[in-house]
């Protein structure tokens, strides 16, 4: 299996990011709280997976559009959202299908950490926004990813892999660590500036059920979430 093969497990990542601790009750609301009120707003939502923000954003009123590179995912995401988004498979390292100014809000939930250059995904997501239009994302954290890979050196942008079990299969994911001052200097470059950062709490529901992921999350930062405007 390759890594990062997410149409090799799309099931079994779709159900247990449904109920996790990391993705249900620390990483979904975080992201959904900074996106705000949507209603009426036209979505991206750049990463997409099997619609599970999606699904959200089109209940609160967002006219959404989803892309990911898992068709897979993708499978699982339409079967989810019933025709109520438009959704296409697409890869964020090349030029997006879409025309400038098409969207008011861009959502990227812990994609960003999966792309080598963050150059041409932040400069697409520029184009594609309306006027002061804003871009929204989580990412593993610097910090923590590089306490996980062991690299001797935080200010060096590097690649490291770390292994996940869904569905009694075993997966290699391959991720690009990059210290915070390079994230700042990239959205810099692509034109955004920086209105908020969190290192947000758990919700407290998490306490009861899965109290070692609380304690974990209570006490190390895992991700980290950006609220953006284009300028």
């Amino acid at each position: 299996m390759s890594d990062n093969d997410y149409d090799a497990f799309a099931a079994a990542y779709d159900a247990d990011n449904e109920t996790n601790a990391w993705n249900a009750h620390y990483e979904r609301p975080a992201i959904l709280s900074l996106a705000g009120d949507v209603h009426g707003l036209r979505v991206l939502d750049a990463g997409c997976g099997g619609g599970a923000h999606a699904a959200i954003l089109v209940e609160r009123g967002a006219h959404l559009t989803g892309i990911d590179a898992s068709a897979g995912l993708l499978e699982i995401a339409e079967r989810r959202l019933d025709g109520r988004a438009h959704l296409l498979v697409g890869d964020l390292n090349e030029p997006l299908p879409f025309a400038d100014g098409s969207f008011d809000l861009v959502v990227a939930s812990l994609v960003m950490h999966y792309l080598p250059d963050w150059s041409c995904p932040l400069s697409e997501f520029h184009r594609l926004l309306s006027p002061n239009g804003r871009f929204v994302f989580s990412t593993h954290h610097p910090f923590m990813d590089h306490q996980l890979a062991g690299h001797e050196n935080y200010f060096e942008t590097y690649s490291f892999s770390d292994t996940w079990q869904r569905g009694g299969k075993t997966m290699t994911m391959r991720f690009w660590h990059r210290p915070l001052h390079a994230m700042f200097d990239a959205l810099k470059t692509a034109g955004f500036r920086v209105e908020t950062v969190r290192e947000p709490q758990p919700d407290p529901r998490a306490r009861d059920l899965s109290p070692d992921a609380y304690k974990s999350l209570t006490t190390e930062p895992r991700f980290i979430f950006f609220s953006t405007v284009k300028v």
